[in-house]
């Protein structure tokens, strides 16, 4: 015997699986092809019935007492003990709307529907894209939702302005806005110039230009500071990076800028701070590749994914103090690992780095652990340093 609440909880799922495709079908010639749903209340044999006579009475009574979107169809079952009774044997919805009245999500679906209509009226080829977005028109408040069709507009109006986004002359534009919403975007548009491409370059398909990725390094060497009229703290694009004269006979990356600040002065060496996965920057400077480059990280999943992924660019890439033994001399100082990195392999870690990633990823000396690297003793970090650039 289904009772409403459990047509309702039935009904949930089908609107949590099929709600992109009912809101594609809302507006096409052929919209509701698949209703009416006939959604069966399951009558109880006369046995069953006559075994639990309450919860027989209880559901006959939920259903008369029922108000809802739908149609209830009724029977009569002659039974031989109980004689003639009439119990509700099906529910009939000849819409998405009742669907969505029976489970509490009418606002939100008229409101993706009335959106979703909206912009195709537009811009008909996002009839097949917009589906995947249901969120975005169902819960964007109608600020949010305007400034995004402000944007589509004025983009399709100037396909390759070449401006920064906070110069984009639209009402309230926000770069964090737009920013956290580059894939949107980029899908949006793309569809909507006709490029088929699989590519999500946002900044390229709204013809928008990025910022300059910027490179923060520490020259460590008086010498070499030289050439660059006495600075040694340098934050510069890398563009402008990729065309110096310099060969630096070592190169450390680290992920911590205080880390990287407390770098020494050392002979013919250079400190890059914070690129965090971003380390794929690394590959396109070419004085890189003539040093010896080493990478400092947390000993937690995510260092050795960095490290892991800089060798990609740097295939001679070394580490440094992410060892166990460093691990465990600083064992009062770990903390969690909030959210390990979902990598089961990382190929290109050395045997001693696999096993130090792999038990953190076993949970072998606790539950998500990781040593900060600004947490290292630096008088042990001092002397490894040294022992590098000495020999």
């Amino acid at each position: 015997m289904k009772y409403p609440d459990d047509i309702r909880e039935l009904l949930k799922r089908k609107f949590k699986n099929n709600h992109k495709e009912w809101l594609k079908a809302s507006v096409s010639g052929f919209a509701e092809s698949e209703l009416p749903f006939e959604i069966n209340i399951d009558i109880p044999k006369e046995q069953d019935a006559l075994r639990q006579p309450e919860n027989a009475r209880l559901w006959i009574s939920e259903w008369k007492n029922w108000r809802g979107s739908g149609s209830l169809v009724w029977s009569e079952r002659r039974w031989r003990s109980l004689g003639t009774q009439t119990v509700p044997r099906k529910l009939l919805l000849t819409s998405y709307d009742d669907v969505v009245s029976w489970i509490g999500e009418t606002a939100r679906w008229t409101r993706a529907v009335d959106r979703f209509k909206s912009l195709v009226q537009r811009w008909s080829v996002l009839n097949e894209i917009l589906p995947k977005y249901f969120n975005v028109l169902a819960d964007y408040d109608e600020t949010d939702f305007l400034r995004l069709c402000d944007i589509l507009s004025w983009i399709e109006k100037n396909p390759n302005s070449n401006l920064y986004i906070r110069q984009i002359p639209v009402a309230g534009i926000d770069s964090k806005w737009l920013e956290s919403r580059k894939n949107l975007f980029s899908e949006l548009v793309a569809a909507i110039f006709g490029n088929n491409s699989k590519a999500s370059d946002f900044y390229k398909y709204c013809g928008l230009k990025p910022l300059p990725q910027l490179i923060r390094m520490r020259i460590l060497d008086s010498n070499l500071r030289k050439s660059f009229a006495g600075l040694g703290d340098i934050t510069a694009p890398l563009e402008e990076l990729l065309t110096l004269e310099i060969t630096p006979s070592y190169v450390f990356i680290v992920e911590n800028i205080q880390t990287g600040l407390a770098f020494e002065d050392m002979t013919d060496s250079i400190v890059i701070m914070g690129l965090g996965y971003g380390v794929d920057v690394l590959g396109k400077i070419p004085w890189l590749r003539k040093t010896r480059c080493i990478y400092w990280g947390d000993i937690d999943t995510h260092g050795f994914a960095i490290l892991n992924q800089g060798r990609t660019y740097l295939p001679g890439m070394e580490s440094i103090l992410m060892d166990e033994f460093t691990l465990f001399y600083h064992q009062r100082l770990w903390v969690e690992e909030k959210d390990q990195n979902t990598s089961a392999e990382l190929p290109l870690l050395t045997d001693a780095e696999q096993k130090v990633f792999q038990s953190l990823k076993s949970n072998v000396w606790g539950q998500n652990i990781r040593l900060e690297q600004e947490r290292i003793c630096w008088d042990v970090a001092r002397e490894v340093l040294q022992r590098i650039v000495v020999k």
